[in-house]
């Protein structure tokens, strides 16, 4: 199954996670930082599949206001995390969205 098959429900979002940095290992001061200091889960990625939305409460649905492909900035603890063909999914609700970084 590959990203582009994952078809989240409701008003869930798939991301690819961006990781912080990537992984910088020397401080702007010259200290080097081991790698496993900065193992912290990312608070960036990439939308790769939205939901359809969600309904209101008079049946009306409400669309998912991001797009394929944008990268955005989502809570910290907000995501489910999987693993699908080895690479790294983070499932989140839309509310878990804090921004859309363009």
């Amino acid at each position: 199954m590959s990203s582009t098959n994952i078809k989240p429900l409701g008003d869930r979002v798939v991301v690819a996670p961006i990781d912080p940095a990537d992984n910088a290992k020397k401080t702007k001061g010259g200290i080097i930082i081991p790698e496993t200091v900065n193992k912290e889960r990312p608070e960036k990625g990439k939308v790769v599949s939205i939901g359809p939305g969600k309904y209101d409460d008079n049946g009306n649905l409400i669309p998912v206001s991001v797009k394929k492909g944008q990268t955005v900035l989502f809570s910290k603890y907000g995501p489910d995390e999987v693993k699908i063909d080895g690479k790294e999914y983070f499932i989140l609700n839309e509310s878990n969205i804090l921004a859309v970084i363009e």
